[in-house]
């Protein structure tokens, strides 16, 4: 009988222990999820944004918590942060040249600086020659940043020549983002022959941090290939065999870099300079001034953005852009996944007349971007805009003509991840030398396009729809 009594009174203990157990996860659950919107809401997210992450809270609840902290914040605070980004100027235009160079200078980026040379690299041959010609004439300093770095043939003669260099005395930098290159991070036997020989090797946010010490989100998608501090080569190709090669492969994609010395490269330098200092942990080295004033007629305007930079003066740069435009803005980018602001500004610039082409792959490397892609290309194409389908291997170059006197040349896809969220680096072009081969170049994609988005299903197209909501994050 007194068995029967500790019995019942043990389970009497033990089913509100449960209760409260449960009652108290779910409490703190909600909680957490109270906390994470009026995080939103103090962080004055746009609409799209928040109706975005509310629907992930949605789905999934918890998990949503866990993914908003991870890669939901685009500023971190001031002590968090890699610090702001002042670049300085030598051959600053004392004249502002358009309203595009207005923006920008009261965001706080350096003016026009005249005088640059400028050559268009748009062969994956020519990139690979120009670069190991580079790398074999320098004679000081070989400075590198890239998102991507593969190890395959082609960087292993990379890397076989940064060695040869490290041996003759040239300081060497390896500056390489941990998740664009995940696969190297993860195993580094290839640097270890590089770092043997006495070159830097750096990863820009590396994985194996704790969120709130790693900003996981917030990439370095520049591209900077830097010598002697007097040489640039930028653009869109990472360094791998996909992007560039001693002979052309079917399987290269299509994307542009360009070689360019003057004001341009000691900005440039000035960039690395601060992302290295910020990956390495070192003191921030001051770059080397331009050692004459006159070395091209290309007039540059270089534009850092991203969390070291304040406010969004690339993306500002770009509204203003094609709302002033008169005559035409050919878009060529691999993803499109632009922000109501940027399709609201291209429909009217349709609107006033203008000739719009968005030039694209018909199938990039990623298949939800590509689905995501798809509600608003067809949006576009239902008021006239035209569509430049790319038929050959994945386009992966980023560039826009605005009319016949400025061009906008860099790492930038017009996507949310790109224009707000990474480290990027542009450069504003005037010089309609530079602009004709430009328009060249991309009449050749032209030729080769289809022009009509594929029919899609009724299913199809509401997953497509849907998509939207998710873009902002993708």
């Amino acid at each position: 009988m007194a068995d029967n009594f500790t019995d019942i009174y043990t389970g009497l203990i033990e089913v509100p222990l449960e209760f409260l157990t449960l009652h108290g996860v779910f409490i703190i659950g909600e909680v957490l999820i109270v906390l994470t919107m009026l995080h939103m809401l103090y962080q004055r997210r746009s609409p799209t944004s928040m109706i975005s992450w509310l629907l992930m809270m949605i789905i999934v609840p918890y998990l949503f918590i866990f993914i908003y902290f991870l890669i939901g914040i685009r500023k971190r605070p001031a002590k968090k942060r890699k610090s702001s980004l002042h670049v300085k100027s030598v051959s600053e235009s004392a004249v502002k040249i358009n309203s595009i160079d207005g923006i920008l200078r009261s965001n706080g980026i350096a003016g026009v600086n005249e005088y640059n040379s400028f050559e268009l690299i748009r062969d994956s041959v020519k990139a690979y020659n120009t670069l190991m010609d580079e790398i074999h004439s320098a004679s000081k300093s070989i400075s590198i940043s890239t998102y991507l770095f593969k190890n395959d043939p082609v960087t292993k003669n990379i890397i076989d020549a940064l060695i040869e260099k490290a041996s003759k005395g040239v300081q060497v930098r390896l500056l390489v983002d941990s998740l664009g290159s995940y696969k190297l991070y993860f195993f580094q036997g290839p640097l270890k022959k590089l770092r043997k020989a006495g070159c830097e090797v750096h990863f820009f946010m590396p994985l194996l941090r704790l969120p709130y010490q790693n900003d996981i989100n917030l990439r370095n998608h520049r591209k900077i290939y830097l010598f002697d501090e007097t040489t640039l080569i930028t653009g869109g190709m990472n360094l791998s065999n996909e992007y560039m090669g001693p002979t052309k492969k079917s399987y290269q994609w299509e994307d542009i870099l360009f070689k360019t010395q003057g004001d341009a490269t000691y900005q440039y330098a000035q960039i690395f300079e601060a992302d290295w200092a910020y990956a390495s942990g070192s003191s921030m080295r001051s770059s080397t001034p331009p050692l004459k004033k006159v070395y091209g007629d290309a007039s540059i305007q270089v534009v850092p953005s991203g969390p070291d930079i304040e406010g969004d003066a690339l993306f500002e740069a770009l509204v203003d852009a094609i709302n002033t435009a008169t005559e035409r803005i050919w878009i060529v980018t691999p993803y499109f996944l632009p922000d109501e602001i940027l399709m609201h500004t291209l429909k009217i610039a349709k609107h006033k007349g203008l000739d719009i082409k968005l030039i694209t792959p018909k199938q990039s490397d990623h298949f939800i971007a590509d689905l995501s892609r798809s509600s608003y290309m067809r949006e576009l194409e239902e008021i006239g805009i035209d569509l430049i389908l790319y038929n050959g291997k994945i386009l992966h170059a980023k560039a826009i003509l605005f009319d016949s006197d400025t061009l906008m040349i860099g790492s930038v896809n017009i996507d949310n991840r790109s224009l707000l969220l990474n480290y990027e680096v542009v450069s504003f072009v005037y010089s309609k030398t530079i602009i004709s081969e430009i328009e060249e170049w991309m009449q050749g994609f032209i030729a080769n396009a289809d022009t009509q988005m594929p029919q899609s299903s009724k299913p199809r197209r509401i997953v497509e729809n849907f998509m939207r909501i998710l873009a902002p994050q993708l």
